[in-house]
């Protein structure tokens, strides 16, 4: 369908038509971003699940908003716009266009994530307004597993409890420190506190605590629907790796997660073939290639 966006664009001018347009989505344009999303329910499960959890498409109370790209009436593609860019259904031949609407909102972006053609492609238009990446991470296999895993959870793996959270929270921490490089406190405590809390609230966060009260494993159900949950955040104690542990814990978070959905999704760095060698054992299969840039 997007083959044609250029004759759209080229015969609309020269009719006066309306051609392709950008707008920030509302309420009543819930429905169609949905049905859009459902196009691909693993690959779109980060905006699904906000559906989900909010009912609506308009924009939250704490500023984030969802471009929609639209032929007249028709929405052809979309793109959140929160902390994060995070494309749904977007080809990328609109990239240009989405790129420039987010850079004119004025809004600073901490990274873009999805798949991989639209991240590359929306990134290489932001590059071009001045807005340089800290790390591109280009290949990012999507993986699911539906059905048992492939070997014995370890049942030591329950849902997180708030009574637990100074210890959880540490953990949270680290790992997304040794993942990204920096430390999500470097604003400031308050909304990593939040994310983390929110998470251990909803029955989303999974951990394992030694005797000593120490985080043994952690992740997390980053995203959740009722078709697809999205495992992100996953962590183990540096005391305890290279035991063989990991995809013991990893079956129980397959476990865990279908308590939710019948498909548990996550996307690993391609360069990490520890964990790729783990997944694949658990027994999951790549269905995808996403992308990460982090600004």
């Amino acid at each position: 369908m997007l083959s044609r966006v250029a004759p759209w664009l080229a015969s609309r001018k020269e009719n006066g038509g309306p051609g392709l347009s950008i707008r920030v989505l509302s309420g009543p344009d819930t429905a169609t971003l949905r049905e859009l999303a459902r196009t691909d329910v693993v690959a779109n499960v980060f905006i699904l699940s906000h559906l989900a959890a909010t009912g609506t498409a308009a924009p939250t109370a704490g500023g984030a908003s969802i471009f929609g790209v639209f032929d007249g009436d028709s929405l052809l593609g979309a793109c959140w716009a929160g902390a994060n860019l995070v494309p749904v259904q977007l080809d990328p031949e609109l990239a240009a266009l989405v790129a420039g609407h987010a850079y004119r909102s004025g809004r600073r972006f901490a990274s873009i994530f999805g798949p991989a053609e639209t991240v590359l492609a929306l990134y290489e238009q932001l590059e071009q307004l001045g807005q340089s990446a800290h790390e591109v991470r280009a290949d990012q296999p999507l993986l699911t597993i539906a059905g048992p895993p492939a070997v014995q959870a370890n049942t030591d793996l329950g849902f997180g409890q708030l009574a637990d959270f100074d210890r959880i929270l540490p953990a949270c921490a680290a790992m997304f420190e040794e993942e990204v490089g920096y430390s999500p406190f470097l604003g400031g405590r308050e909304f990593y506190s939040r994310r983390v809390e929110g998470l251990i609230r909803q029955g989303h966060s999974l951990v394992d605590l030694d005797d000593d009260g120490q985080v043994t494993f952690k992740a997390e159900l980053g995203a959740v629907t009722p078709d697809v949950t999205q495992v992100q955040g996953v962590w183990m104690n540096p005391s305890v790796r290279g035991r063989g542990l990991s995809a013991g814990y990893m079956a129980a978070v397959v476990v865990l997660a279908q308590q939710f959905a019948p498909v548990t999704s996550l996307y690993v760095n391609d360069y990490n073939e520890r964990a790729r060698a783990t997944y694949r054992r658990v027994g999951f299969r790549q269905v995808g290639t996403f992308a990460t840039v982090l600004f």
